[in-house]
């Protein structure tokens, strides 16, 4: 990923010195899709709900409530019932669900939104995201625990972005749990552990040291959390088999890095009692592709991973001495132009 220039961040109105380098890079991508659809610019809020200042990959709360944040007007519907329909305890911030075109929440819509209304669809992504797994899609749902606060579970409110309910060729029931991540750094804060987890992890036979240090600290804490949320979803009798999904972007590094360093502490990742599954953000777009909804694929990989829009902006903003820096050695010789605008597609 480039190292963006101070100067192109300020003009896009994405400069956030705490970015890290993937964050930056995909701040700016979101900030140049928003500008090709002349859609308006939102505001970075602070914690107490107070508007600060203009920001680039967020839209304005009008556009945001006319639902152009999702890249497919069905999707509309589905976020709605979502909302309507959402768990107690389930965490939706709903205006950087609507405006913030950087968080995973709205990524997470538009990566399985249609999927959710039509589940003979999602069979076949399933089919082709994670082969042999599934044989049938009986059910999906967002931001999903069994039961938050629940001693029977994690007692805490540890949840997971997707959940995909099915049936194996043998006819097990299976509960696959997806965890999405687009530019978080895997290192966000800690929550306070409940001590469920000191029960829970010596006797789910899935990891190497149970009482590791590190498996309750980023980057690792997170997984940590959802692997053993998963197994009391077992011990419970609500699935015969469960599988943990980490989708995340493949440039992110920092996210790829926790996918690295918890495995470590997996006895068996592939073929332990809880499989652990990372797959890229790319690997699902193209599974989608492969179910017949091309055009859908297309505008996610346009949304979320097309980096060599990153870097022909970054061509016409440098200076002629400046140009060098920023082409592929594949591309010297010729001008990447930037994409045209194209009109969404409104919900009705």
């Amino acid at each position: 990923m480039p190292l963006i220039p101070d100067a192109a961040r300020r003009h896009h109105h994405v400069f956030v010195p705490a970015d890290h380098r993937f964050k930056a890079a995909a701040r700016f991508l979101q900030a140049l899709w928003r500008e090709d659809r002349d859609l308006p610019i939102g505001y970075h809020t602070d914690s107490l709900g107070k508007r600060r200042r203009r920001l680039g990959s967020c839209i304005g709360t009008s556009a945001g409530e006319q639902g152009t944040n999702f890249i497919h007007p069905d999707i509309v519907p589905v976020v709605a019932r979502a909302l309507a329909y959402r768990e107690p305890g389930a965490v939706y911030d709903v205006d950087r669900l609507k405006t913030n075109l950087l968080s995973s929440q709205p990524l997470t819509f538009n990566l399985f939104g249609l999927l959710a209304r039509d589940l003979a669809l999602a069979t076949r992504f399933m089919a082709e995201f994670i082969p042999g797994l599934m044989k049938d899609v009986t059910d999906l749902a967002f931001e999903h625990s069994p039961g938050r606060g629940d001693a029977r579970f994690t007692q805490d409110g540890t949840a997971f972005d997707v959940v995909v309910r099915g049936r194996s060729e043998t006819g097990e029931r299976l509960f696959v749990g997806i965890e999405i991540k687009y530019s978080e750094s895997s290192f966000e804060t800690v929550p306070r552990f409940s001590p469920r987890y000191a029960a829970i992890a010596p006797t789910a036979n899935l990891f190497v040291d149970p009482a590791a240090a590190a498996l309750r600290a980023n980057p690792c804490q997170q997984l940590f959390r959802q692997h053993c949320l998963a197994a009391t979803i077992l011990d419970q009798g609500l699935a015969d088999r469960a599988v943990l999904v980490l989708i995340a972007p493949q440039h992110n590094t920092l996210t790829a890095t926790a996918a690295t360093t918890f495995t470590r502490h997996l006895r068996d990742p592939a073929g332990g009692p809880i499989p652990f599954i990372p797959r890229t953000l790319e690997q699902a777009i193209t599974a989608l592709a492969a179910t017949g909804l091309t055009d859908h694929a297309r505008a996610l990989h346009r949304r979320y991973a097309d980096w060599w829009l990153v870097d022909g902006e970054l061509q016409l903003d440098a200076t002629p001495s400046e140009t060098n820096l920023f082409v592929h050695p594949r591309n010297a010789n010729r001008t990447r132009p930037r994409p045209e605008a194209q009109p969404h597609r409104k919900a009705a």
